[in-house]
């Protein structure tokens, strides 16, 4: 059966060209919509840059506002085609609050991370102990941090497990306060104990002069009478002057004849008596 040229005439005026207009319309609003949203993307990113935001940030920001804006573009276009947008809203709510349920631990990582960035209580390089690892900091995501411990282990820490708890920063300030403590046995000279430390501390360079070394008497023990030694230096000679300073005290010590005792028990054994004896 075929149609006639009027009813066809009515075909196209009542679907084809409403729809195909609606058709038309939607993809410009798409296509507009893409631009605007890549227009926005960009100057947020400038503006993020310029306020000196952190990369990583950034990135995430950015692709956060983008994938938001490109989402109302498309309930734009498709509410031109004359699709049920309440709906699709709805149902993107529901979807959004099912997932952010599930992923309740991956949120706080994100939401720790983000305030990690921005507050910067460590940086890439620094040497940090946070939740019961110590180590260099090598990058710092939006979800995890990675360190890298003293003996070369690669550490991947949830950043919620970070924020959440206390962070030491060794890197922080530029000098540090080396504490040791030494012992000399109770028959050494006192102050002859005291010169030789202070002749170690004044031979070593990397030890500054401002603020002052302490060494004093800090403990009478039970086998030793225990001096603190505290030299501050730069935060880079910690280890060096460390290892260093308690190699160089026991070999002054040694050649100045101090002791440096170790703890020591007397025993002391009564035989007992047996009905025989």
């Amino acid at each position: 059966m075929e149609l006639s040229l009027e009813s066809t005439q009515n075909i196209i005026d009542t679907y084809v060209i409403p729809y195909g207009l609606n058709i038309i319309f939607a993809i410009v609003i798409f296509i507009i919509g893409k631009m605007v949203v890549k227009l926005l993307t960009k100057v947020s990113a400038k503006l993020l840059n310029k306020a000196k935001v952190d990369d990583i940030l950034v990135d995430f920001l950015t692709g956060i506002i983008s994938s938001i804006l490109m989402l109302f573009v498309i309930i734009a276009s498709l509410g031109q085609l004359g699709v049920d947008t309440t709906s699709l809203v709805a149902l993107i709510g529901a979807a959004g609050l099912a997932i952010g349920l599930s992923l309740q631990g991956s949120l706080q990582n994100f939401a720790s991370g983000v305030m990690l960035i921005v507050f910067r209580p460590f940086k890439d390089g620094d040497f940090v102990e946070v939740a019961g690892v110590a180590g260099v900091v090598e990058k710092i995501t939006i979800f995890t941090t990675q360190m890298r411990t003293g003996d070369n282990k690669q550490v991947i820490i949830p950043n919620g497990k970070i924020y959440g708890d206390v962070i030491t920063n060794y890197s922080a300030k530029p000098t540090r306060r080396v504490d040791m403590v030494f012992g000399i046995g109770y028959d050494d000279d006192i102050k002859k104990a005291k010169e030789i430390m202070q002749q170690v501390i004044e031979k070593d360079e990397r030890i500054l002069a401002d603020p002052a070394p302490t060494i004093a008497v800090s403990e009478l023990a039970d086998s030793s009478v225990n001096f603190v030694v505290r030299p501050w230096v730069n935060s880079a000679d910690y280890w060096g002057v460390y290892f260093d300073y308690h190699e160089n005290i026991k070999l002054a010590f040694d050649e100045a004849n101090i002791s440096i005792p170790y703890p020591q028990m007397d025993v002391h054994l009564d035989k007992l008596k047996t009905d025989e004896d």
